[in-house]
Protein backbone atom coordinates (compact mmCIF):
# COMPACT_ATOMS: atom_id res chain seq x y z
CA UNK A 1 0.00 0.00 0.00
CA UNK A 2 2.87 2.40 0.72
CA UNK A 3 4.17 1.88 -2.85
CA UNK A 4 0.82 3.08 -4.21
CA UNK A 5 0.86 6.18 -1.99
CA UNK A 6 4.44 6.92 -2.97
CA UNK A 7 3.62 6.52 -6.69
CA UNK A 8 0.65 8.85 -6.37
CA UNK A 9 2.77 11.41 -4.53
CA UNK A 10 5.43 11.37 -7.24
CA UNK A 11 2.76 11.71 -9.88
CA UNK A 12 1.19 14.65 -8.05
CA UNK A 13 4.55 16.37 -7.67
CA UNK A 14 5.35 15.89 -11.34
CA UNK A 15 1.95 17.18 -12.44
CA UNK A 16 2.23 20.21 -10.19
CA UNK A 17 5.76 20.94 -11.37
CA UNK A 18 4.83 20.67 -15.02
CA UNK A 19 1.80 22.86 -14.41
CA UNK A 20 3.98 25.54 -12.82
CA UNK A 21 6.47 25.41 -15.70
CA UNK A 22 3.66 25.75 -18.25
CA UNK A 23 2.10 28.65 -16.32
CA UNK A 24 5.46 30.41 -16.12
CA UNK A 25 6.02 30.02 -19.85
CA UNK A 26 2.55 31.36 -20.63
CA UNK A 27 3.07 34.40 -18.40
CA UNK A 28 6.46 35.23 -19.89
CA UNK A 29 5.05 34.95 -23.42
CA UNK A 30 2.12 37.23 -22.54
CA UNK A 31 4.50 39.71 -20.92
CA UNK A 32 6.77 39.76 -23.97
CA UNK A 33 3.76 40.27 -26.25
CA UNK A 34 2.50 43.16 -24.10
CA UNK A 35 5.91 44.82 -24.19
CA UNK A 36 6.12 44.50 -27.96
CA UNK A 37 2.71 46.10 -28.39
CA UNK A 38 3.63 48.89 -25.99
CA UNK A 39 6.78 49.63 -27.97
CA UNK A 40 5.00 49.93 -31.30
CA UNK A 41 4.32 53.45 -32.49
CA UNK A 42 1.69 54.78 -34.85
CA UNK A 43 2.46 55.59 -38.47
CA UNK A 44 2.31 59.20 -39.66
CA UNK A 45 -0.65 58.37 -41.89
CA UNK A 46 -2.73 56.97 -39.02
CA UNK A 47 -2.47 60.18 -37.01
CA UNK A 48 -2.67 62.49 -40.04
CA UNK A 49 0.77 63.89 -39.22
CA UNK A 50 1.82 67.06 -41.03
CA UNK A 51 5.04 69.03 -40.76
CA UNK A 52 3.26 72.33 -40.16
CA UNK A 53 1.31 73.58 -37.11
CA UNK A 54 -2.50 73.57 -37.00
CA UNK A 55 -4.49 76.27 -35.22
CA UNK A 56 -1.42 77.27 -33.20
CA UNK A 57 -0.81 73.71 -32.02
CA UNK A 58 2.47 72.01 -32.82
CA UNK A 59 4.49 69.01 -31.69
CA UNK A 60 6.89 71.00 -29.50
CA UNK A 61 3.86 72.05 -27.40
CA UNK A 62 2.53 68.46 -27.12
CA UNK A 63 2.88 66.27 -24.03
CA UNK A 64 4.06 63.37 -26.24
CA UNK A 65 6.90 65.30 -27.90
CA UNK A 66 10.44 64.10 -27.20
CA UNK A 67 13.09 66.65 -28.14
CA UNK A 68 14.73 67.12 -30.49
CA UNK A 69 12.55 65.32 -33.07
CA UNK A 70 10.65 62.32 -31.70
CA UNK A 71 7.26 61.41 -30.25
CA UNK A 72 6.26 58.89 -27.60
CA UNK A 73 3.40 57.52 -29.73
CA UNK A 74 4.17 58.43 -33.37
CA UNK A 75 6.90 56.62 -35.33
CA UNK A 76 9.73 58.24 -37.20
CA UNK A 77 11.20 61.69 -37.04
CA UNK A 78 8.84 64.43 -35.94
CA UNK A 79 9.27 68.12 -36.74
CA UNK A 80 8.92 70.33 -33.66
CA UNK A 81 6.62 72.49 -35.78
CA UNK A 82 4.56 69.50 -36.94
CA UNK A 83 1.08 68.46 -35.81
CA UNK A 84 -1.16 65.35 -35.68
CA UNK A 85 -4.61 64.35 -34.41
CA UNK A 86 -3.01 62.87 -31.26
CA UNK A 87 -1.95 66.37 -30.15
CA UNK A 88 -2.31 66.83 -26.39
CA UNK A 89 -1.11 70.14 -24.97
CA UNK A 90 1.54 70.04 -22.25
CA UNK A 91 0.19 70.89 -18.82
CA UNK A 92 1.59 73.88 -17.02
Amino acid sequence: MSDKIQTNSRRAVLKTGLGLVAAGAALSTASARAQAVAQEKLAHELVQYQETPKDGNQCSKCAQFQAPNACAIVAGPIAPTGWCVAFAPKEG
